[in-house]
């Protein structure tokens, strides 16, 4: 599929330098780009690559100023980086609008419904009751619990787990391999040391605009609702437990995990590898580094921490230094040491 440098720049509001009808057929990395290939640049670091690449058109932001001619088509932007994703979301969507229909084999169950111009891929299963809304793509190999109901525009990869009673919203997408409603991790201590399971009743409500990743687990609440809120987005391998809240566009990378009922506020970033404890709240804007641990409440917006336990960013910086210093201090202290030793005798000499 062609597009040219004009159809791009009108997809994404952006201003042509050089042959408006250049034609690109595919997208490359700006290092590596050949002729009839789309590239952008927004990191600075790339630059060099600007003046080298093959690519017939290139994306860059509206105030960088060139160093040399180039040959390439450029569209200036505000923003590379966000245009770029823009054209990739556009031309993603026009695949996936290209999906629909139902294959087979499939089980669909009598009671379940769906809307118009869906897609169900072969070995999905619709529990009774399912409700999915209009264009929405259901990939092969899919389980949707009985009275699951999934929005419009939504996305759910190939083997994705959805059990029963769980609310997905519009526009999400749900990478392979993620489950959605499983248990909460729940047991009371029996007298006898052994663990009664308690029942987990609740669901998970995903909000609209919500994307969750490969492998990621999500836990039905005990009684009420996990919740993630819309904006959300959910990195792959991450755990979420039970009655969890996590606010609008916060952001977890990787390898995180959340115990139960933590309500995380919005626009949180939470790094790779970072575990945080059951029952506490974390402020609006908070920022944890990767590899964190949360022991108790954030209660300050926009605050920054680091380190298991978890505290404030800059003092754990300071930390760091003062710990890289010590066999420096433990060296002066010696000496220090040794020079009173040494006027001590020359006191009693005297």
């Amino acid at each position: 599929m062609n597009f040219t440098a004009s159809q791009i720049a009108l997809l994404i509001n952006g201003k042509i330098e050089g042959d408006a009808n250049a034609a690109v057929n595919s997208f490359g990395k700006i290092e590596e780009a050949q002729r009839g290939q789309l590239a952008f640049l927004a990191n600075p670091k790339y630059e060099d690559h600007l003046y080298s690449t093959q690519a017939s058109v290139i994306i860059i932001n509206e105030n960088l100023e060139l160093k040399q001619n180039i040959g390439s088509t450029l569209i200036r932007v505000p923003d590379a980086y966000t245009a770029f994703a823009t054209l990739l979301s556009k031309y993603q969507e026009m695949m996936t609008q290209q999906m629909n229909g139902i294959q087979q084999p499939s089980y669909i169950a009598e009671t379940a419904s769906y809307g118009e111009n869906v897609f169900i891929g072969a070995f999905a299963y619709l529990g009774e009751n399912v409700k999915i809304g209009n264009k929405t793509k259901i990939f092969p190999g899919v389980f949707l619990g009985d009275d699951v109901k999934i929005g419009n525009g939504t996305i759910i990869h190939p083997g994705v787990k959805i059990y029963k009673d769980c609310m997905i919203g519009d526009r999400v997408t749900i990478h392979a391999g993620a489950v959605i409603g499983s248990d909460g991790f729940g047991f009371a201590p029996q007298p006898d040391g052994s663990f009664k399971k308690v029942p987990q009743i609740g669901n998970v409500v995903i909000e609209n605009d919500v994307e969750i990743g490969a492998n990621t687990t999500i836990d039905r609440a005990t009684i009420g609702s996990t919740i993630i809120k819309a904006g959300a987005k959910l990195d792959n391998l991450i755990q979420v437990a039970h009655n969890v809240e996590i606010g609008n566009s916060t952001v977890i990378a990787a390898l995180a995990g959340i115990s139960g009922s933590t309500k995380i506020g919005k626009n949180v970033m939470i790094g790779g590898q970072a575990g945080i404890v059951g029952h506490i709240q974390i402020a609006d804007g908070t920022k944890i580094n990767a590899q964190s641990g949360v022991a108790k409440s954030i209660k300050t917006a926009n605050t920054a921490v680091t380190g298991s336990p978890a505290y404030d960013y800059t003092q754990s910086l300071r930390s760091q230094i003062l710990s890289r210093n010590l066999p420096d201090l433990e060296k002066r202290i010696k000496n220090l040491e040794q020079l009173v030793e040494q006027l001590k005798k020359e006191k009693i000499a005297d």
